[in-house]
C-alpha cells in the first residue's frame, strides 16, 4: 500500500487470471529446483546405501522447512493458536495442492500413479487419519495429543530404517 498526500492509497485489487499467472510462474522455478534437487538426493541415498523412502522425507522437510520454522517461533512466542494454523494451512495446501497436481500430471502424461504404501504404512496412514481426525475435531488440543502424533511419526521413522 503506498502513501499519498491524503494518506494512505487504496489498495488494487487484481484479476484471477493475474493470479493464476503469479501463481504458476511462482511454481515453475519451485518444481524445476526440486526435480533437479532430487536426483542428488537419490544419488546420495543410493551411494550411502540408505532407505529409498528417505529422500522423500528430506524432500518433503526442505519444502516444509518455512512453514516448520514459522510454526516454531510463533509456538515459542506462545502464539500457539498462528502456530497450529500455520501447520494446518500448510498440511492443506500440500493435500489440497501437490496431489491433484500430481494427479493432473499423471493424467497429461498418460502414466499411472500409485500410492506406494505397503500393508504397514496404510495402517498407519489409516492410524494417522484417525488420530488427526480426534486431535483436530474435537473444540481443544493437549499434549498428550501432540505427543501422539509425535510417537507416530516417530514409529514411520523407524519403520523406514527396518522394515
Amino acid at each position: 500500500m503506498a502513501l499519498t498526500a491524503a494518506g494512505p492509497a487504496e489498495p488494487t485489487t487484481r484479476s484471477l487470471g493475474f493470479h493464476v499467472t503469479m501463481l504458476l510462474a511462482s511454481l515453475l522455478p519451485v518444481v524445476l529446483l526440486a526435480q533437479s534437487l532430487a536426483v542428488i538426493v537419490d544419488f546420495g541415498i543410493e551411494d550411502l546405501g540408505l532407505p529409498t523412502p528417505l529422500g522423500g522425507i528430506l524432500i518433503a522437510i526442505l519444502v516444509l522447512a518455512p512453514e516448520g520454522l514459522a510454526a516454531f517461533y510463533a509456538a515459542l512466542a506462545n502464539h500457539l493458536q498462528r502456530a497450529v494454523n500455520v501447520c494446518l494451512g500448510s498440511a492443506l495446501a500440500t493435500i489440497g495442492l501437490t496431489i491433484p497436481a500430481v494427479l493432473v500430471i499423471g493424467l497429461v502424461t498418460g502414466r499411472d500413479v500409485e500410492l506406494g504404501l505397503s500393508q504397514v504404512d496404510t495402517v498407519l496412514l489409516v492410524l494417522t487419519l484417525f488420530v488427526s481426525g480426534l486431535t483436530f475435531g474435537g473444540g481443544r488440543t493437549n499434549v498428550l495429543q501432540g505427543v501422539v502424533h509425535l510417537l507416530l511419526f516417530a514409529i514411520y521413522v523407524m519403520l523406514i530404517f527396518s522394515p
